[in-house]
């Protein structure tokens, strides 16, 4: 979105009062700098609003909407997004560590070189979800689709994976280390590009149907103790 009016609050404090005379205004912003830490949005229309640089550490955003928003350079650590609308949203290089998803909609949103360890995306709604040079160490994305996406240096060690749907996903510089893969599927997958340390015989069942690499099949033998010549 562009010829947004801009509002930069860097080095501002912002308390409730100020945020909800702001998100009273109506029209979309460019809201650069802010420091919101622990406040509550609410069931507000933030529509193609653009937030740059701000701080968003521990907000309320449950049921906020969201649609065609975009977030570049932004810390929102804990933050609570359950049932918001995220749809056609873009975030792009922020930190979105033990940030909260769940029931959330992510149609076609997407997620570039930022950071969502512990993140929760429980019942999320995420058809065409984007992952994208993403940290998602032990987060929770049980029944989340990737289907027929291209995952690049996305990192899902130790993440819950229950029922996540990989079928046609190409794997490039990932890693799947530790994950928790129960009934996950991969069907039509390219695993050949995703680290598999730390799955085992058990799982690889899951993988039936994916495309994997001649080291990747000795390393899963090997659980069975068998040497492969």
């Amino acid at each position: 979105m562009t010829d947004l009016q801009t509002i930069d609050l860097t080095g501002s404090a912002v308390d409730q009062p100020s945020l909800n005379k702001l998100l009273a205004a109506g029209a979309a912003r460019r809201l650069v700098g802010a420091d919101l830490s622990g406040l509550v949005f609410g069931e507000v229309d933030l529509s193609g609003w653009q937030f740059e640089t701000c701080i968003l550490g521990h907000c309320k955003l449950v049921r906020t909407r969201l649609a065609d928003s975009s977030w570049a350079n932004c810390k929102a650590a804990f933050a609570d997004f359950s049932r918001a609308d995220l749809i056609d949203a873009e975030i792009i290089a922020s930190d979105f560590n033990n940030a909260t998803f769940r029931q959330t909609i992510l149609t076609s949103a997407a997620f570039r070189r930022c950071k969502l360890t512990g993140a929760d995306f429980t019942d999320a709604r995420t058809v065409d979800l984007t992952f994208e040079e993403v940290l998602a160490v032990d987060a929770r994305l049980p029944k989340v689709s990737f289907r027929d996406q291209k995952l690049t240096q996305v990192d899902l060690s130790g993440a819950l994976l229950e029922g996540a749907d990989f079928r046609g996903v190409v794997f490039e510089e990932c890693s799947l280390r530790d994950a928790q893969l129960i009934r996950a599927r991969f069907e039509g997958a390219d695993l050949r590009g995703a680290d598999l340390g730390g799955i085992r015989l058990g799982d690889a069942a899951h993988f039936r149907g994916a495309i994997i690499s001649r080291a990747q099949a000795t390393s899963l033998l090997k659980e069975l103790g068998l040497r492969v010549l």
